[in-house]
């Protein structure tokens, strides 16, 4: 079935981008949709997996896209890659942070320019009751997006699909992720959405010292 969790979540993650954003890092993009949407928005990406089969299918998919040429693919893994301090306006992490210890996000806090965005679509170790509650309340949720899916493609509707390179379990719960993001990542902001899914949005002070 073409429905994935974080590209349902997609359109939310567009409306964070900044006013006047040139330049973006996607990491682990996996098959790359959501670079190919930044692009089609007149961004330029820097796209990064650390699967060489995830970034040669991107590229491979990339070919019929008029914005190709906006995307830089590369295959390498965010915690060996240097990126150089207040070169990007948005950075997007789907569903990607959980491989990758925690702490990665100090290099792209660092790597986003004076008032650009940092989003996180993660996910996250089910702990408590109230986590155990929502996943069960996504289970429909879940299904009936899925049919949807169905229907629109049995009328002939195709929708670009991100697969991921690789499937990690979490290991960390909401609430570490919380106590961490608020150490490293000041004034952010952290929520639990429906499909098992968080979205932590992050906002580069213009200033040093100074917040939004």
């Amino acid at each position: 079935m073409p429905f994935d969790h974080n590209d349902h979540y997609h359109r939310l993650l567009l409306r964070r981008i900044p006013e006047n954003c040139r330049r973006a890092l996607d990491v682990g993009c996996g098959t790359g949709s959501f670079a190919r949407e930044l692009a089609g928005r007149g961004v330029e990406v820097d796209a990064l997996d650390p699967a060489e089969a995830a970034i040669e299918t991107a590229r491979s998919l990339s070919l019929r896209s008029a914005h190709a040429r906006q995307i830089r693919w590369q295959q390498a893994d965010i915690t060996d890659t240097a990126l150089s301090p207040g070169t990007y306006d948005y950075i997007a992490c789907l569903a990607s942070i959980h491989h990758v210890p925690f702490g990665t996000v100090e290099k792209l806090r660092e790597a986003l320019s004076p008032g650009g965005v940092l989003v996180i679509l993660g996910c996250y170790r089910e702990s408590t009751f109230s986590d155990r509650l929502l996943s069960l309340a996504a289970v429909p949720a879940n299904a009936l997006c899925r049919a949807v899916t169905w229907i629109r493609e049995s009328f002939g509707w195709k929708q670009d699909i991100s697969r991921p390179s690789v499937t990690t379990r979490p290991l960390m719960t909401l609430p570490e992720i919380s106590r961490s993001a608020r150490g490293l990542l000041p004034d952010s902001t952290i929520r639990r959405l429906l499909l098992w899914r968080y979205l932590l949005v992050y906002r580069k002070p213009l200033q040093e010292g100074v917040s939004w």
